[in-house]
């Protein structure tokens, strides 16, 4: 090849000093190949497209036909590698040996000038441009004339074809770029080159994207893109024959359930918990009659069995998408998925990760997904979701949480934005999806992840180690936890029990309030999982930004200091009522730990005291067994409660700190808005003297205090927390490893002094002196 390319995934080039080309003699500036050349080459291609071998073979032909029809001496395909490095693939022309040996460095040459700018380009003397270069290895003669055409795929260059040495009209242009759309669909299939390092090649088309959505889990994975496209294209929506539609239908619709019963099968290692629930729930929607029986009455009327499950699909949708109801347009996901199920079985295709050959780790992408869709991929590695729709409480992101998947929604336009193969980051923890990363951030990111894993197997080595401090001053370490799935962390980190069980969050996952007996069964299974374990229940903590979806709400200017949690139980009293009863007859011969939350002064947690008293005193005189012993505790978040402790600790068996909210009011400051994200400093003189004051008075009434907001689980934050005299701390599980290894490597003593030294500066924040003080003192963070 005479010519050197740039940025292009692959190339091809012709050449042709003599003989006949498609249409009139060469070198007349209206030379054009004729459209029934034109039309008899692209029926060749498809043929070669269409015809058995390997890629490679198919790739070597299309070089040859090219060649031939075009009447070109040479034609060869240049393909882009990682290092933006291209690598001659197939030949007409050129020595054979050069093929896999000749490779060019992007930015060389007329190929690379093609490829660089993603333009065709035509030279009648292509030595005089000042980017020509000569490669003698090839073998090819010297040439003047050029053509070359960039084969374009997702706003991607995927392949260039060139053609030399003679002059070439518009019309031929447009014929090779046609002939380009056919052989990217070759170069984009991931038979020639690996699709992760197709991705990895960047140009100029190839710009690192960062796309923002919203966390459904938390953590971080690389790998290359699988989109999910389960949608197909009906052909045929008049039915010949309906008794023969009516027997496609009822196979499709028992192959459907057959393979969701094997799903079933193969997830029973997730355990009971809302996983497993919100299979069998989905069991029963590909059973329901009334869906069933739609899609039969419209194969009766005409429609082929394709068209009837397409029709009902759309009525479905239409119907659900007019709804308020929040939780009911999230189940519209569930039957999406049903609906692209059966119609791939009515095609006798496969299914999600069943069809096509898949990379072993990759980034799953789609606009939206149910629970069944995602376990088709789950016997693969998926190491991320990204998805357009979906919140936290989807059913696919509650069993993405189950496989500790890292899952982001409502990225928008990420199906479009998103080619396959694309190298994507998923961070979970910042709701961040990065796009074809350069190559500094992409190694960043691998060693990241890789840290990360050498870090959590670390921790994993810390399970059955106790917290505690150099000084001997044992930490007691709980998790919070709002699922059933959740509790299966608890053995898993070592933790000694749970300190927060959001109880409104497996609420949020329902189409309907449960009664007495349900949340009394579910109740009874987290007892059953955490064993010898405690279990802290707190009492629902609904409104604000956790809205029942069955339940009517009107909105509020400031719904966090509105009507939510205990104003809402007390004003509401059967509801809470009803959960109190449940948790009573779930602890029978077992010890009940529930708080309230949202406490604001003693009266309310008198009212809310006398409920539970009143379902005790129900439950003895109905012959239920009571529990072991009832500790009663409150949540202190609002800063009024402050002035009334000498009167609550009187009246409580423990208290837990929530410093999520007790921050926001304590400083006048919405933890939601941006612009005051990082204002005030939780590690500041004003929380330091607040928690001083909290300690001192729960250690005179000998009361239990902990920590069970976002700050016992940041490392700094816990350090100063354990300083001051914190014994107990309620985290995450994923955060738990990170604090007990500080534990381990703090000095209590030694630190509470530094503390008495600093708290009374008044600086805006003490983290940096918190942070140098760990540096100094070898503390782990």
């Amino acid at each position: 090849m005479n010519d050197v390319p740039a940025s292009a995934p692959a190339a091809a080039a012709a050449s042709s000093p003599g003989g006949q080309p498609l249409g009139p003699r060469p070198g007349s500036p209206s030379a054009s190949a004729p459209p029934t050349g034109t039309r008899r080459l692209l029926r060749r291609l498809r043929d070669v497209m269409a015809a058995a071998g390997t890629a490679q073979e198919r790739l070597d032909r299309i070089v040859r036909l090219v060649a031939a029809e075009m009447v070109a001496e040479v034609c060869s395909t240049y393909v882009l590698r990682a290092g933006e490095v291209l690598e001659l693939f197939a030949t007409e022309g050129l020595r054979p040996e050069a093929v896999h040996r000749t490779k060019l460095r992007v930015g060389e040459g007329l190929v690379g000038v093609i490829a660089a700018t993603a333009r065709p380009l035509a030279l009648a003397d292509a030595q005089a441009h000042p980017d020509f270069a000569y490669r003698p290895e090839t073998g090819e003669e010297i040439y003047h004339s050029l053509m070359g055409v960039p084969i374009l795929r997702g706003g991607r260059v995927l392949v260039v074809i060139i053609r030399t040495p003679r002059r070439y009209a518009e019309d031929e242009i447009e014929t090779a770029q046609t002939i380009a759309m056919i052989v990217a669909e070759l170069i984009a299939s991931g038979e020639l080159v690996n699709p992760v390092e197709m991705a990895q090649s960047s140009s100029g088309a190839l710009l690192p994207v960062r796309l923002d959505g919203i966390r459904l889990n938390a953590g971080l994975a690389i790998g290359p893109a699988v989109l999910h496209m389960p949608k197909l294209v009906i052909r045929q929506v008049v039915a010949e024959d309906i008794d023969a539609e009516l027997q496609r239908l009822r196979r499709a619709v028992s192959a459907m359930q057959s393979s969701i019963d094997d799903l079933i099968a193969a997830s029973r290692g997730l355990g009971a918990g809302e996983p497993r629930d919100i299979l069998e729930t989905y069991r029963m929607f590909a059973a329901d009659r009334g869906w069933l029986g739609r899609i039969t009455e419209a194969v009766q009327s005409g429609l082929t069995a394709e068209a009837a499950v397409q029709k009902i699909r759309e009525e479905t949708r239409t119907r659900m998408m007019q709804m308020a109801d929040p939780y009911l347009r999230e189940r519209l996901l569930d039957l999406e998925d049903l609906a692209n199920r059966l119609q791939h079985y009515l095609a006798g295709g496969l299914v999600g990760a069943e069809a096509g050959n898949l990379p072993a780790e990759f980034i799953l992408v789609a606009q939206s997904m149910g629970p069944a869709e995602l376990l088709d991929y789950a016997h693969r590695r998926v190491r991320g979701l990204v998805l357009e729709e979906g919140s936290p409480t989807a059913h696919v992101a509650i069993v993405a949480r189950a496989f500790d998947i890292p899952v982001i929604g409502r990225v928008e336009d990420a199906t479009s934005r998103i080619e396959p193969g694309d190298v994507v980051v998923v961070d979970g923890d910042h709701a961040q999806v990065l796009i074809r990363p350069s190559e500094d951030i992409h190694q960043s990111i691998i060693e990241t992840v890789a840290q990360r894993t050498r870090r959590r197997a670390y921790y994993g080595t810390l399970r059955d180690q106790p917290a505690v401090t150099l000084d001997g001053v044992p930490i007691r370490l709980l998790l919070n936890a709002g699922l059933l799935v959740d509790l299966v962390q608890v053995a898993a980190t070592g933790a000694e029990g749970v300190g927060l069980f959001r109880t409104e969050i497996p609420l949020l996952t329902r189409d309907a309030f449960p009664d007495v007996a349900d949340q009394a069964a579910f109740y009874r299974r987290a007892y059953e999982q955490m064993g010898d374990r405690p279990i802290v229940f707190r009492t629902l903590d609904i409104g604000g930004d956790k809205v029942l979806p069955y339940l009517s709400h009107t909105a509020e200017d400031n719904p966090a200091m509105g009507w939510r949690a205990i104003r809402i139980g007390l004003d509401r009293p059967a509801m809470l009522r009803q959960q109190l009863r449940a948790l009573l007859r779930a602890a029978t011969d077992r010890d009940l730990w529930v708080k309230f939350p949202m406490i604001a002064e003693v009266a309310e947690l008198e009212r809310a005291r006398a409920l539970l008293d009143r379902e005790h005193h129900r439950m003895v005189a109905e012959g239920y067994a009571p529990p072991r012993s009832i500790n009663v505790g409150v949540m202190l978040e609002v800063p009024s409660l402050l002035w009334q402790l000498p009167t609550l600790l009187e009246r409580i068996d423990f208290l837990s700190i929530g410093t999520n909210d007790l921050a926001q009011f304590l400083f006048a400051c919405d933890r939601g808005n941006p612009r005051l994200a990082d204002r005030y400093d939780l590690l500041s003189a004003p929380m330091i003297a607040l928690f001083r004051d909290v300690i001192a008075k729960c250690t005179a009434a000998s009361v239990p205090l902990s920590i069970c907001g976002e700050m016992a689980g940041n490392p700094v934050e816990a350090m100063m927390l354990v300083g001051l005299g914190f014994r107990t701390l309620s985290l995450t599980a994923t955060a738990l490893g990170s604090v007990k290894t500080m534990i381990r490597s703090l000095d209590a003593g030694g630190l509470a002094r530094y503390l008495e030294e600093i708290e009374e500066r008044p600086d805006h924040s003490l983290r940096h002196r918190l942070e140098a003080y760990a540096r100094d003192h070898a503390v782990t963070l």
